[in-house]
């Protein structure tokens, strides 16, 4: 999985439309292999982001959990110090 896509279910604030948005679009960048599309396949490739970051929304929608919300703040924490145990 391409390790810029985060998780987006399940927190305190709720994801936005730019996260998900934002999501999509490395996930199109992943699997086209264009950082940015050639004048002939922008349509196709703005296209993909939006059909995945509404496909991505209607998702998050649906699922259920029983779960607390996580807190951004600290998983985002909790990811520095992953990052910088495995860096160090």
């Amino acid at each position: 999985m391409c390790r810029n896509i985060k998780p987006l279910f399940n927190f305190e604030p709720s994801v936005t439309n730019a996260e998900i948005k934002a999501a999509a679009l490395q996930y199109v960048r992943k699997i086209s292999g264009y950082q940015k599309p050639s004048k002939a396949n922008e349509e196709a490739f703005e296209r993909a982001v939006t059909e995945i970051a509404l496909t991505s929304q209607k998702l998050l929608d649906a699922l259920e959990t029983t779960a607390p919300k996580r807190n951004r703040e600290v998983e985002a924490e909790k990811l520095r110090l992953r990052n910088k145990e495995r860096f160090a």
